[in-house]
């Protein structure tokens, strides 16, 4: 099966490809489209974060549930929507976050695209949702690939920071070896945490933990 991924992700994971599991999500995407359904993010950024974050440039990877299943919203990144598209709620106090822990002023643009250009892997952990229906592709599939990308960054990389925020993302803690990598945990940023997410300093303790590995810092500022 040709998966259209960027070339490391692609040799990393080309086991998931040939599993059955795998094929059968293929075809149910297929289906999907012969059967009119409108499905986000558009085909060629189901992948985007893979594209724009290879495998040995990951150094800190964001967990994010399922896509905005808004018209126009998701874009194959956790968390971002495009320059133009109103920043949802969770993505306006992660904003509130870095602006109280670093200090800096964020311009309020919600794509996240410099992020995963510096080795933020901004990862959802199901790829694809129909429009207007949250977690309708949650049972397909994607999570075993996710769960399996999770563990070849684990086998793969050194000292990667996983940031971890709510229940769901923190439930994939046993995907990663904390014997080679960092996990900090936090409350997720959706207004229904009720601002439990809001002075974790996960941005700043992240640069902390690169710059102790002779690692790059992230600028969060956008």
């Amino acid at each position: 099966m040709d998966v259209k991924i960027e070339s490391s992700w692609k040799q990393a994971l080309q086991s998931e490809f040939e599993k059955p599991y795998f094929a059968e999500l293929v075809r149910f995407l297929h289906r999907e489209k012969e059967a009119g359904k409108v499905i986000f993010p558009p085909g060629g950024q189901i992948f985007r974060a893979f594209e724009l974050t290879p495998l040995d440039q990951v150094k800190v990877v964001i967990l994010g549930q399922d896509p905005y299943h808004g018209y126009g919203q998701a874009m194959g990144l956790c968390f971002s929507v495009p320059d133009g598209v109103p920043a949802p709620p969770s993505l306006k106090n992660i904003f509130r976050e870095i602006e109280n822990d670093l200090g800096v002023p964020m311009s309020g643009s919600p794509n996240l695209e410099p992020w995963a250009r510096q080795g933020v892997l901004l990862l959802n952990a199901i790829l694809t949702v129909r429009s207007g229906e949250p977690a309708s592709h949650s049972a397909i599939g994607w999570q075993p690939f996710t769960d399996a990308v999770i563990r070849c960054v684990s086998d793969h990389c050194e000292g990667v920071v996983f940031l971890l925020w709510g229940n769901y993302a923190r439930s994939k803690r046993d995907l990663i070896d904390a014997s080679r990598h960092y996990v900090l945990e936090a409350a997720h940023p959706s207004p229904l945490a009720r601002g439990a997410f809001f002075g974790c300093r996960h941005f700043s303790r992240t640069n902390e933990l690169l710059a102790r590995q002779g690692k790059t810092p992230v600028n969060w500022q956008l």
